[in-house]
Parts: C-alpha cells; structure tokens; sequence
C-alpha cells in the first residue's frame, strides 16, 4: 500500500474512532438569586439562615455552572419589589428563590412583592409546598409562599425556616430546570442520584 492509500485508510479508521474528540458547546453559567427578607437579618438582629440553607441545598442539587447573587433585605414591600426587579433584570438572574416573609403577619409582604413584579403568576409551587409542609405541621396552612415568572426569571418564595426550606425545594425543584427551559434561561442540570429533575421525553 503506498503512503496515500494508507493516510486514507488511517483517516477512515479514525473517523470510526470511539475515541474521537468532541467539542460540547459551552454552558452558560446560570445567575442565581438568593433573597433573605428579614427585618431583624438585615439590621444584623439575627443571623439569616434561610439564604446560606438555599446556597447549600443548590450546591448540593446542581451540577450545571451556577453562582448566587444573595441579598438580605428587610421586609418592606418596594424595596422588595426593586430588589426583585434588579437581580431578574439588571444582574440577569434565571431563578431567585426568596425566604421569609410569607406569613399572616403584618410586616409580610413578600407574595405581595412578587406579584407586583411578575407577569405570570405560578400557583401550583405554593400549593405543592403547602402540601408537602401541612404533612410535618399544622401552621403550614397560614403560609402564603408563590412563585411567578418576570421575563425570563423564574421567581420563588420560600419559607423561612432551614428545614422547611429543604423540604419545600425537594418538593418543587424537580420541576424548576424545565420552568426555565420554556422562559428560554440557562439549561441546569441535577445530580440525579440527589434530585432528578422533570424533562418530558422528546
């Protein structure tokens, strides 16, 4: 075989190589919201919780790129709105994931906030998770946590205690990844032997 013929034939054999280099296209790396509403955590009263338990259950879940954008506000319902409408609009947030201040009382006023802010309204994440917490507690009806979608950011109130956090996301957060598919963000990837998260099948 002459050294043309065989340059041929070793392109061809690479060609049908298992071991042939492909280029994924690069992963955007998805802005994360984390808004702790807190009257007491924002004048440095109490230690906020609840935003450093949503960085460690994403950390723990995700394992597309992301980084948090956290924030800690007190519970004032324009400077929620505006803290809403900077991380989804200035700081290009695909999700923000608030806790606190989804109570009865008088000072919560976060689901005002987010309604306010949002053009869709997604009521099935509250329900779900008033679901899933008035099986550990009675109280769990007097939440009012929601979620709706501004541009394409996906936004979620969470309660305000770590536990109930946790169990509020295992509940919901399977179903976030493909929320943001359909408002065209960041493509998020869960470790599925942690959380698998609901794609329908093509």
């Amino acid at each position: 075989m002459d050294s043309v013929d065989q340059g041929a034939d070793n392109r061809e054999k690479n060609s049908s190589s298992p071991f042939r280099l492909t280029l994924d296209p690069p992963r955007m790396t998805a802005r994360i919201g984390i808004v702790t509403v807190s009257d007491r955590a924002s004048r440095g009263e109490y230690e906020d919780k609840g935003g450093p338990a949503i960085h460690e259950y994403l950390a723990e879940v995700l394992t597309s790129p992301w980084e948090p954008v956290a924030r800690v506000i007190p519970d004032d319902q324009p400077g929620i709105e505006a803290t809403l409408i900077s991380l989804c609009d200035d700081e290009g947030c695909c999700l923000v994931v608030t806790t606190g201040g989804t109570g009865p009382a008088v000072r919560d006023v976060t689901p005002e906030a987010t309604e306010a802010v949002c053009a869709k309204m997604m009521p099935g994440f509250g329900e779900l998770m008033r679901k899933v917490s008035l099986e550990k507690v009675a109280t769990a009806i007097l939440s009012r946590q929601t979620a709706g979608i501004r541009g394409r950011t996906l936004i979620v109130n969470l309660p305000g205690q770590p536990r109930a956090i946790r169990e509020c996301l295992d509940a919901v957060f399977p179903a976030i990844p493909y929320c943001i598919d359909l408002i065209e963000g960041p493509f998020l990837t869960t470790d599925e032997n942690r959380l698998k998260a609901f794609r329908p099948k093509k």
